[in-house]
């Protein structure tokens, strides 16, 4: 039976914790070389989907050039969760008080969002949305699909199921670059 892979885009330049990086920012070499150090990818992946966000792009490319998998779509359904405009660039040392005060109230509130950024609940309906997507696309292939995808979207597409208890649960998770799991039991 065919499989659903979900991988986190490579390190990107300028990455720090807890950073929130532009949407143009590119992979570093260090990204590059995370790349070449996920490989080889699980035997018969054959398509990539990924996000429109260029470190994710370019990570999705350098795999495709790399395995012959080729990349058969990009969809805003795989983009990071949308941080508020007044974050980005930000690390938390200078996130700005109406943010700060956001984070408070985000796991008792949802459905609350922050300036022009992305509430939980509906970065939550667009993984559901994805997931989905991801399952249409691979209806249509024979052999695997890899969704290359950002941390917080792919941790809520792995705790669909679990999100009602704890929706800041995709905000927590751990997804380190590069790092590639068989979503087959997740989605």
């Amino acid at each position: 039976m065919a499989d659903i892979w979900l991988m986190r885009h490579a390190a990107y330049e300028g990455h720090r914790p807890g950073h929130h990086a532009p949407p143009d920012a590119p992979l570093s070499a260090e990204g590059r070389t995370q790349i070449h150090r996920a490989l080889p990818l699980p035997d018969g992946i054959t398509a990539i989907v990924t996000s429109p966000l260029h470190r994710a792009r370019q990570t999705a490319g350098l795999l495709s050039d790399l395995t012959g998998a080729r990349v058969v779509d990009t969809t805003p359904l795989l983009a990071e969760w949308r941080a508020p405009s007044m974050v980005i660039g930000h690390t938390p040392d200078t996130y700005p008080p109406e943010y700060r005060a956001w984070r408070v109230q985000r796991a008792t509130k949802p459905w609350l969002a922050c300036g022009d950024g992305e509430s939980l609940t509906e970065l939550y309906d667009r993984a559901g949305r994805c997931a989905d997507y991801l399952a249409e696309v691979h209806r249509g292939r024979n052999g695997d699909v890899l969704a290359v995808s950002h941390s917080v979207l792919l941790s809520a597409l792995t705790c669909l199921d679990t999100c009602s208890q704890n929706p800041e649960v995709a905000l927590q998770q751990e997804w380190p670059f590069a790092h590639l799991i068989n979503a087959a039991t997740r989605l």
